[in-house]
């Protein structure tokens, strides 16, 4: 019997996934190394609590773009995987995607059967000679990098424990390509489906249109290269919608409901119904000051740089029985209203 240093000719030989790769499982053998993620079948697996999967990809000195398919089910609740759940909480759940040890995204998770999408490049030098990609789903509680004043200020307002249950539903190794579509503008659905924000996940993919923004709160990611908001200045135009009286608890008064939706009509009629931008963070920085927003009528316009290094979290003043909406972003090389020269 030949060996080779601690190895036989009887071990197996590992085949690495080789680009463009699209995996749903996770019974195959590129997927080598997992901690706290329990494989599947027909998806790649499904995270006990912030965990790690780690994939031998045959990069072969190539940068690569890594595309991954997350989402929430009926099982997506603490203690699944050993029979002592707990109830789910209708509080969002803010999960940090990390890859060969840096923090490339966020996701915000909310309702039924949310779907995220995330997106990010790695380059040549970040994969090692073993070809191995380690991607991480943690806790915005967890691990380091993260801004104390983030966590202090979302406390409260996400669900502890949130990669609990989560899907791991698919990913992509392919070669970033040439160019991307161009576009100066995208509605707020597909912002999210493009992964530029997040905001709790989208039940139906193909939806276009504004995005309800239930939770007060949205992520603005890292962009990848070349693509929409990967540069320049972002401009986010939020509106409000007056929420249905089916969803306000049946505590209250059906006439209370009514007089909510009224009083909101009415501050539309007079155009004062644009919503407020409490605080934008970096979530590895914290605080960035007061936020650029110039409030229009019934809509407000937020405008922020394109975050390269880090993703944005936007607070929005919550106001009981109405709705922010995301209507759509737009992208420019400058902030807006802002002269050439002015830039010199």
């Amino acid at each position: 019997m030949n060996s080779v240093g601690s190895g036989t000719d009887l071990d197996p030989v590992i085949l690495p996934a080789i680009p463009p790769a699209h995996l749903r499982s996770g019974q195959i053998a590129a997927l080598q190394v997992t901690d706290r993620l329990q494989r599947g079948s027909q998806i790649i697996g499904r995270f006990e609590t912030s965990g790690l999967a780690g994939f031998k990809v045959a990069a072969q000195g190539r940068p690569l773009r890594v595309r991954m398919s997350l989402s929430l089910d009926e099982h997506s609740v603490s203690g699944w995987h050993n029979g002592v759940t707990e109830a789910a909480s209708s509080l969002p759940r803010l999960v940090q995607i990390r890859s060969q040890g840096r923090l490339r995204q966020c996701v915000l998770l909310r309702g039924r059967r949310p779907h995220a999408q995330v997106a990010f490049d790695l380059s040549a030098d970040e994969i090692p000679d073993d070809g191995l990609i380690c991607v991480e789903a943690l806790d915005i509680m967890e691990g380091d990098g993260i801004s104390p004043e983030v966590r202090e200020l979302v406390r409260d307002r996400i669900m502890p424990d949130g990669v609990a249950g989560l899907r791991f539903d698919k990913i992509v190794f392919e070669e970033p390509p040439a160019a991307d579509f161009d576009t100066d503008q995208l509605d707020g659905c597909r912002c999210e489906l493009y992964s530029l924000i997040s905001a709790g996940g989208l039940a139906n993919l193909s939806r276009q249109g504004t995005r309800q923004l239930r939770s007060n709160l949205f992520v603005v990611n890292p962009a990848l290269r070349h693509t929409f908001g990967s540069s320049g200045y972002l401009t986010f135009r939020l509106g409000t919608k007056a929420e249905p009286a089916a969803v306000i608890p049946a505590t209250w008064r059906r006439i209370n409901s009514e007089l909510r939706w009224l009083r909101h009509a009415t501050r539309k009629l007079v155009r004062a119904a644009a919503p407020h931008v409490e605080q934008v963070l970096s979530i590895r920085d914290g605080d960035l000051g007061v936020p650029e927003q110039r409030p229009q009528g019934n809509v407000t316009e937020l405008e922020v740089r394109s975050p390269a290094r880090s993703p944005l979290l936007v607070l929005l003043t919550p106001v009981p029985g109405v709705v922010p909406t995301l209507e759509y972003g737009t992208v420019s090389d400058r902030p807006s209203g802002t002269r050439p020269s002015e830039l010199r």
